[in-house]
């Protein structure tokens, strides 16, 4: 299957740069790069079926803008207790065509809700085995955030970023060498906020690297404790450090690398990405972006095949959890109620 994936994505890419968009009418013209104008749901749906060439440019916009209200919408709504529900709904949708669309939603409601940061990595973890480009872009993109974050000192974007690849590392989409270096970087010319940051990373991802690298991890505590004898940084971030070595001493207990209701990719499933820091990176912005596709209803059909083989496996997969999913269904409505209250914070 990962080979029809991959020739369905190659297809894809080179139709975006075969065809320049044409001329759109009335209805769609104002849409925007990405379809930022809202319509309606009804309208939207009424317009579609009003155009009868569907290979036409103004009817690939329209399908375009639904698809980024879509995703947009299943990723505000994901929360721990409807995760397995969502994931369905998640790959019904072209996560080919709109792979951009899908990392900058993720990244758009993390930086919004970073108490979720766990699920939205959950989320990616299970889109990265079936559709391993996705997690790479997510990662590229999250790293350059990271980048631009710590270079402009601009903390609340990089404590979404590291907090989003620390949770990566835990289910293991990201390689923990990239953890690694993300510390030797924060902890090389210690400040308050860059040792704060650093000890927030290690809270998150410090099982993981305990069992994966734990040799890498003690030079990082070394490192934490070279910090404290200088005395150079404040006393309230000198108090972090010691209570992050409390933390480690406890086997980071209360901090587990991945919740049970989160644990959903199995080991031998996961494709892990290896990034450094260092490295050249190209953030695909022009994904993000519509644009008319040659090969469009080839490929509309290409991926209906691929959403058949892969939610025929979920379902699979599911048969046996059956019963648990029956005695959840009671907390429904409640999910719903948190859902909303959490959409109306977040970034549309």
């Amino acid at each position: 299957m990962m080979s029809e994936i991959a020739g369905c994505l190659k297809i894809q890419t080179q139709g975006q740069s075969k065809l320049q968009e044409g001329n759109m009418s009335t209805d769609v013209s104002n849409l925007g790069k990405s379809g930022g104008v809202y319509i309606p749901p009804f309208k939207l749906a009424r317009m579609m079926k009003d155009v009868e060439d569907k290979s036409s440019v103004q009817y690939q916009r329209l399908t375009w803008d639904a698809l980024r209200k879509s995703i947009n919408g299943l990723v505000n709504k994901v929360n721990a207790a409807n995760i397995k529900n969502i994931i369905p709904e998640i790959f019904a949708e072209n996560l080919i065509r709109g792979r951009g669309l899908f990392c900058r939603s993720c990244m758009k409601s993390q930086m919004a809700s970073p108490g979720f940061t766990d699920v939205f990595a959950a989320l990616v973890a299970v889109v990265n085995t079936k559709f391993p480009e996705v997690g790479e872009l997510l990662l590229r993109r999250i790293v350059l955030q990271l980048k631009r974050a710590f270079k402009r000192n601009d903390k609340p974007q990089l404590l979404a970023a590291v907090k989003f690849i620390a949770h990566l590392v835990n289910q293991q989409v990201a390689h923990e060498i990239i953890a690694l270096e993300l510390l030797t970087v924060l902890l090389e010319n210690p400040t308050d906020d860059s040792v704060e940051v650093a000890v927030g990373f290690v809270t998150e991802c410090g099982s993981i690297l305990q069992d994966l690298s734990p040799k890498g991890l003690h030079g990082i505590f070394e490192r934490f404790r070279g910090i404290l004898h200088e005395g150079e940084i404040d006393k309230r971030v000198q108090y972090l450090i010691e209570n992050l070595f409390a933390t480690r001493k406890a086997k980071f207990q209360g901090h587990p690398a991945v919740r049970p209701e989160l644990d959903l990719v199995e080991q031998e499933d996961q494709l892990t990405h290896e990034l450094s820091l260092e490295e050249e990176i190209d953030p695909e912005i022009t994904l993000d972006i519509f644009k008319p596709d040659p090969d469009f209803l080839e490929n509309e059909k290409r991926y209906e095949e691929l959403k058949k083989t892969i939610l025929g496996e979920e379902s699979e997969d599911e048969e046996g959890s059956d019963a648990v999913s029956d005695g959840e269904d009671d907390d429904e409505d409640d999910d719903d109620e948190e859902s909303e209250k959490r959409m109306s914070s977040r970034c549309k």
